[in-house]
């Protein structure tokens, strides 16, 4: 008799995106990046605030990840402000641009759960920096944030992904990691969707 076929358990990523479905396409509907976008000075206003959450949750993720080997690849904050710097913001406008309040991640499975946002969101920016390239005749620059890895998306995620699972064994820390996941999408959701002005504007 040929032994009973073992339960398969889904991999920690399958878990966390069905867990953070819900935060994930409320993030969505709220921002309409395409009416966001359809302009060149809301384009620019979405990036200023990409650009403010960036700051506060790159350090955060940072300080609790402990490897810049990893990470380093991942921040966009520079990118942000070489997009900003190309629509026409001054550099200390940028370096005035408000920011949430500072952030504390409980160690590196909850950094792994924020950066699981920040890091997705290359994905789908593929798909918006063409919509958005199509819209105002830009090509490389001014597009470096949605563009992020470019060809090396793909490799990137799967290499994230990879990280990702190490935590998958721990219910612990996939606890931890999923609510600072769930957390950081509704973070990004209130902050985004927020009016703000942006200082140099205009």
């Amino acid at each position: 008799m040929s032994p009973a076929n073992p339960i398969r358990r889904d991999g920690l990523h399958a878990r966390l995106r069905a867990a953070t479905d819900p935060a994930h396409r409320a993030l969505e509907a709220g921002l309409d990046w395409q009416a966001r976008v359809a302009t060149r000075a809301g384009y620019r206003d979405l990036l200023a605030r990409l650009h403010g959450f960036h700051a506060t949750w790159e350090h955060a993720i940072g300080a609790q990840l402990s490897d810049e080997t990893f990470l380093a690849p991942r921040r966009r904050l520079a990118l942000l402000a070489a997009d900003l710097d190309h629509l026409g913001l001054a550099p200390a406008a940028i370096a005035a641009l408000p920011q949430p309040g500072a952030v504390r991640l409980d160690g590196p499975a909850a950094a792994m759960g924020a950066l699981y946002v920040l890091e997705g969101s290359t994905l789908g920016g593929q798909l918006i920096g063409r919509h958005i390239a199509g819209l105002h005749g830009f090509s490389e620059t001014g597009l470096a944030y949605y563009r992020a890895h470019g060809p090396r998306t793909g490799a990137m995620w799967s290499a994230f992904r990879t990280r990702l699972e190490a935590f998958g064994d721990d219910p612990d820390a996939e606890a931890t990691l999923t609510h600072a996941a769930v957390a950081t999408f509704a973070a990004m959701r209130a902050w985004l969707c927020a009016p703000h002005g942006v200082p140099g504007a205009g």
